[in-house]
């Protein structure tokens, strides 16, 4: 009959140093320490802190103590190997324990929602999977990769949220851009792929989603869409692993005006700014790099010039929208949201002129 119950398995909380085998190898032969302290041309002091723990058994060590035991170095070694193993086993499961109340920080369930923790993990398992979800090894090392860089994310409010909901977020991103095989950055290419891009902006959004990727692609540059965690509020982030730039948006809003604004203010931080700056864009002001990035996009969807003409005729009917989105060749919705952002019109107008849509959504062609 099957047995049904339960297997309790042992761990054990503590180790054995090999010196406990050793100094039972020694009384079976009616050897004192001293005595084999004489016959190995050891100190008496080193055979007795191998003994009680305190020194390892070196290859030399286990040499002599082959010799005068006739015990296999390789025994020794391997005692010896073995202990070291489970003394950081033990050590990381200490850790580990130690850091199940810091997995609490993170959204877990929606990570595991979105397949990048398995469903099943909790307690100490789930500290090591979390560990493993950020390429790091303990708690420590998490800090020194995502809190103590926190300042090179422009101080953003996004990041201050959750600094753990908003890193989880990133790496999401950067696990996606390691995905993509991108040649060197080419700063030319990039500005080219940029004015092409212009002419997406009608595309299906499965197609322009593909399309964008490509285009950042050729350029060395990692386009990821990735959506928001709970406890995060971020539009899109800019930084750099290695020599390729990663753009990644989360369509938070889910309309085309903030879409591609926020996607040419992210390109303008990679053109304008260096490798070093990491930008995290929220609905804050934000600093001098950040209004010269939003200046760029600005540029981008519809040149100044064209722009001051428009506004200066104050003449601001739906046809009239239609009119300039078709001269400068970009949909009428983001003409919408910059007379709204600039406070032209209200924020109730023209609103059935902009597109919805979510590249972070799975898309069907």
């Amino acid at each position: 009959m099957a047995d049904n119950k339960k297997r309790i398995e042992f761990k054990p909380d503590y180790v054995i140093a090999p010196g406990a085998t050793l100094l039972e190898t020694i009384q079976s032969r009616g050897l004192s320490q001293a005595e084999l302290a004489k016959r190995t041309g050891r100190p008496l002091k080193t055979i007795n802190e191998i003994i009680k723990g305190k020194a390892a058994i070196t290859a030399e060590t286990a040499l002599q103590l082959e010799h005068v035991l006739n015990v296999p170095a390789s025994f020794w070694n391997n005692l010896e190997r073995n202990y070291q193993q489970a003394l950081a086993t033990l050590k990381e499961q200490k850790s580990l324990e130690g850091a199940q109340d810091w997995t609490h920080k993170f959204p877990v369930k929606e990570l595991m929602k979105r397949g990048a923790l398995h469903q099943s993990r909790t307690g100490v398992e789930l500290v090591r999977a979390m560990f493993q979800f950020f390429g790091v090894s303990s708690m420590t090392a998490w800090s020194q990769m995502w809190t103590a860089p926190a300042a090179a994310y422009r101080r953003s409010p996004a990041f201050r949220t959750s600094p753990e909901a908003t890193a989880a977020w990133l790496r999401l991103g950067e696990i996606t851009a390691q995905q993509q095989e991108l040649p060197p950055f080419d700063k030319t290419a990039f500005k080219q792929a940029l004015g092409r891009m212009r002419g997406f902006m009608n595309l299906h959004p499965a197609e322009l989603q593909k399309s964008m990727v490509n285009e950042c692609r050729k350029a060395g540059v990692a386009l990821v869409f990735v959506k928001e965690l709970p406890r995060t509020r971020v539009h899109g982030a800019v930084r750099w692993v290695g020599d390729n730039p990663i753009i990644q948006l989360s369509c938070r809003y889910k309309v085309e005006d903030i879409f591609w604004f926020t996607f040419f203010h992210e390109a303008g931080h990679v053109l304008l700014h260096g490798k070093r700056d990491i930008f995290l864009e929220d609905d804050s002001n934000g600093d001098d790099k950040e209004r010269e990035a939003d200046a760029f996009a600005t540029s981008q969807l519809i040149p100044e010039p064209r722009w001051r003409r428009f506004v200066g005729a104050s003449r601001f009917s739906e046809s009239n929208v239609k009119e300039l989105a078709n001269d400068v060749g970009i949909p009428a919705g983001i003409v919408v949201g910059r007379l709204q952002h600039e406070g032209i019109i209200s924020f109730s107008r023209f609103n059935h002129l902009k597109r919805r849509f979510d590249l972070t959504e799975p898309l069907s062609a």
